[in-house]
């Protein structure tokens, strides 16, 4: 059997399967929202409460693992372990549990995203748009099949944006919309920085992954807004009953968990930036991402399949005492 651990700036997954018949199969899988990456754009540190959450998080995963045989194990450490200046010391402390982690680029983490993505879609030719809207990273990858065009990791995300432009923000309508105004006004910047790039191309289809996207696809569909994908025109509808929710602490819109709430205004403000940004009108959720990506290498590398020569300066898997 082997175990991924994607360690996220908002939240912590384990994945593990095992391999049978050339094709994997998931045995369990577990998520804690952590906010790991909780002020590290601000203060450039892991606080103190978010190191202690991480750290219980992975004392679960041990647990967990240990009641399987597990051969290998990958645990990769995204952005607010690429920012933080004191993630070796949150490194050291997770490898007294038995958890080694490599921490990998934001280009590392979007061709392994990329490949998650497309292990749950049918294969063709058509060029594929894919965006993981992550804690404090955001990853756009456009290609064909394995063939990569575009494959950008740019420093925005829904714990970052909530910090920045929603921290100790009035319940007034007047300020949460001028927040949430200013919110979505920034994030298409920074979209922006690398437009060029992203609109010399062409895409027939565009998947979202991970929890902001899962979120506002829950949402915009079960507000009655969309089918289930998300669309500008969805999203433009959901903007006041966004703030709505916001203005109410005991309120939650149909689709939306309680323990997101506080991520929906950032989360929506740097999805609507992104999608005028960059002209998208539609936008399916994929429930495949970093994991499923780190399981699909793993798995070649067991078979000795060769991996794509942009993989091999991947940080290497991790053995067990099995």
């Amino acid at each position: 059997m082997y175990a991924c651990i994607d360690l996220g700036s908002n939240s912590f997954h384990l994945l593990i399967a095992k391999w049978e018949d050339e094709q994997s199969q998931i045995v369990e899988r577990f998520s804690h929202i952590v906010q790991l990456g909780e002020g590290v754009a601000q203060t450039g540190v892991i606080s103190e409460a978010a190191f202690a959450r991480g750290m219980e998080s992975l004392r679960e995963f041990s647990v967990v693992m240990a009641r399987y045989p597990i051969k290998r194990y990958w645990a990769l450490g995204t952005n607010a372990l690429r920012s933080a200046s004191n993630a070796d010391r949150f490194i050291a402390q997770a490898s007294l549990l038995g958890i080694d982690i490599s921490v990998i680029s934001g280009e590392q983490e979007a061709i392994l995203v990329y490949a998650g993505v497309l292990s749950s879609l049918p294969r063709n030719n058509d060029t594929r748009m894919v965006i993981d809207i992550g804690g404090g990273s955001t990853e756009i990858i456009i290609g064909v099949h394995s063939k990569r065009f575009v494959t950008h990791s740019l420093p925005i995300g829904c714990v970052s944006w909530r910090d920045q432009f929603f921290d100790g923000v009035s319940l007034e309508y007047k300020d949460l919309d001028q927040r949430l105004t200013t919110a979505c006004f920034e994030a298409k910047k920074v979209f922006a920085s690398v437009n060029a790039d992203v609109m010399s191309q062409t895409w027939k289809e565009c998947f979202a992954s991970s929890g902001t996207a899962k979120m506002l696809a829950a949402v915009c569909m079960q507000c009655g807004y969309s089918d289930g994908e998300i669309t500008l025109s969805a999203m433009d509808n959901l903007r006041s009953d966004v703030i709505a929710c916001a203005q109410d602490p005991e309120a939650l819109l149909p689709g939306l968990k309680d323990r997101r709430k506080e991520l929906l205004m950032p989360g929506w403000a740097v999805l609507n930036g992104l999608m005028q940004a960059y002209s998208i009108d539609s936008i399916s959720f994929s429930p495949t991402a970093l994991r499923e990506g780190m399981l699909d290498h793993m798995m070649h590398e067991e078979t000795a399949t060769p991996a794509p020569k942009d993989l091999k300066f991947l940080p290497q898997f991790s053995q067990t005492d099995e």
